[in-house]
């Protein structure tokens, strides 16, 4: 189901309702009021209420939400239940730690394919997947035909490859590269990561808390 008209502020709280639902689940917890799980998560009851009735409300008068039910239905809310295929651009530090260290289906997201121009990483292994020459980016993609791309390359870098990624049919992009490819193509999906403006945002927020 496609969901028009919702705003991004909406769309940015949902990943952590559903993490603090997992943590609930884990806990032993099988429903909670919104009530109970603004206090847990710092928002307020009505903010709670609001946000979920974007997508039809999930709550019981007087029993409040099931956490199964409800995880399950932000899970695919959020495309949780359709696995996309990625390809992962860049196998420096960055590039390993999170090929390593994210669990990325349980995330939505499956990596088909990993990606370098180093000769001394092309060849080696990240969990059992080979680390590929970025020359051969081309013919796997016509192959595998990867949904969305993780880019770990260098800005300068970062553009030629992304136009390389959307004529090979590529929709989506989590950019690490700091190339600005939603301005140059706005038809494509991306989610941009700054790691220096997070840390910032905190330098600002400890100066002004």
């Amino acid at each position: 189901m496609a969901y028009q008209g919702i705003s991004d502020s909406v769309i940015k709280r949902l990943p952590r309702y559903y993490r603090f639902l997992g943590e609930l689940k884990a806990e032993g917890y099988t429903r909670i009021s919104s009530r109970e799980l603004s206090e847990k998560m710092g928002f307020t009851a009505s903010q709670i209420r609001q946000d979920l009735n974007c997508f039809g409300g999930f709550g019981q008068q007087g029993y409040g939400y099931n956490i199964e039910i409800l995880q399950t239905e932000i899970a695919k809310i959020l495309g949780l239940d359709r696995r996309k295929t990625a390809v992962l651009i860049g196998m420096g530090n960055l590039g390993r730690a999170l090929a390593m260290h994210i669990n990325f289906e349980s995330k939505g997201f499956k990596i088909i394919g990993l990606f370098d121009k180093k000769e001394s990483l092309i060849g080696g292994t990240v969990k059992g997947m080979p680390i590929r020459n970025i020359s051969t980016l081309d013919e796997f993609c016509r192959e595998n035909l990867p949904e969305v791309a993780f880019l770990c390359v260098p800005k300068q870098t970062a553009g030629e490859i992304s136009e390389q990624l959307i004529k090979l049919g590529v929709k989506g992009f989590w950019n690490f590269s700091h190339y600005d490819l939603a301005l140059k193509h706005p038809e494509v999906t991306v989610e941009n990561v700054h790691f220096s403006d997070s840390l910032m945002k905190l330098s600002y927020r400890l100066d002004n808390k």
